[in-house]
């Protein structure tokens, strides 16, 4: 036996030291390179939500009558809308109310939908058949249009429409949850946990909980472009942000009458909704190969 080979030999068992789950999937998601490309479009958006005081030279609600509709200058960069505002610092605020809207919506949906189908897959009988009824019904209505009721009762606001939006979804985690759930507890770790005496909370949230959190990180990505679309869709529909707020949804509804006189107003909130989207999803979608590569060839 050589020296080169009893080098390569040693050198294994380091690197099956520092190789893990996480590590190997990290790795294996900064391979996929439409991955990469989706987590520089979202991190990009967030960079400029959190600096966006300090890129800006206007305020999102100044307006300036004589500079009204003005084309993309060395002065106001995506131009100005009708108003006389900086689109640049319109949009670039919008980022914010836009990414805050999806990951908090996304949150609230994937807390409740995952307690709920925790419960229903858990203890079946008449419980799951009462929550998957009501799973049933909100999923009979287009997502849209149940999110516009909702919000037509509670009143047109960002905040009414949030909630508009987390509700909608709560069906797509809470059916995703219970059919993980229905799969784990015939698993023989759970009998065993059972056998000897385990808690059905601690059974819930220490053992079937953290074996269900994968698919909900893949559908929760997907899910924030969904709501980041929806959020937009309230808001041209004059349900969602109210004026002064620079929602890029009601930025389109506003300057959809300057299509043709003025297409910069339209143009660069569409693109930014385009872009957070499909970063959302090119994410959503790297993730999803990286936990089951599998997938990939069906």
């Amino acid at each position: 036996m050589t020296q080169a080979s009893l080098g390569t030999g040693s050198d294994r068992p380091a690197k099956m030291v520092r190789s893990g789950p996480w590590r190997d999937g990290i790795r294996l998601f900064m391979r996929n390179r439409t991955a990469v490309v989706g987590l520089i479009i979202v991190l990009l958006f967030i960079v400029l939500a959190l600096i966006a005081p300090w890129i800006t030279r206007y305020e999102y609600t100044a307006q300036v009558l004589a500079d009204r509709l003005q084309p993309p200058s060395a002065k106001h960069w995506f131009g100005t809308d009708d108003l006389g505002r900086d689109i640049f610092t319109r949009t670039i605020y919008g980022a914010r109310i836009s990414l805050w809207v999806g990951f908090l919506s996304v949150i609230g949906s994937i807390v409740i939908g995952t307690l709920l189908g925790i419960v229903a897959g858990f203890y079946g009988k008449w419980v799951d058949m009462i929550i998957s009824r009501v799973f049933d019904i909100l999923l009979a209505f287009p997502g849209i249009l149940l999110a516009i009721a909702i919000v037509a009762i509670l009143g047109p606001s960002l905040q009414n429409a949030l909630y508009a939006i987390a509700i909608v979804n709560i069906p797509t985690y809470g059916r995703l949850v219970r059919a993980r759930v229905l799969s784990l507890r015939q698993e023989e770790f759970i009998t065993a946990a059972r056998a000897i005496g385990v808690r059905d909370a601690r059974l819930l949230f220490r053992h079937i909980l953290p074996n269900s959190l994968t698919p909900l990180i893949v559908q929760g990505t997907l899910g924030v472009a969904t709501a980041i679309i929806e959020a937009a869709g309230l808001g041209f529909l004059g349900l969602g942000a109210q004026p002064p707020e620079p929602e890029w949804g009601k930025m389109l509804s506003d300057s959809r009458q300057f299509i043709q006189t003025a297409p910069w107003t339209v143009i660069f909130p569409g693109v930014c909704i385009l872009l957070t989207s499909l970063g959302f999803n090119l994410m959503g979608d790297g993730l999803r190969d990286t936990f089951d590569p599998k997938l990939k060839n069906r």
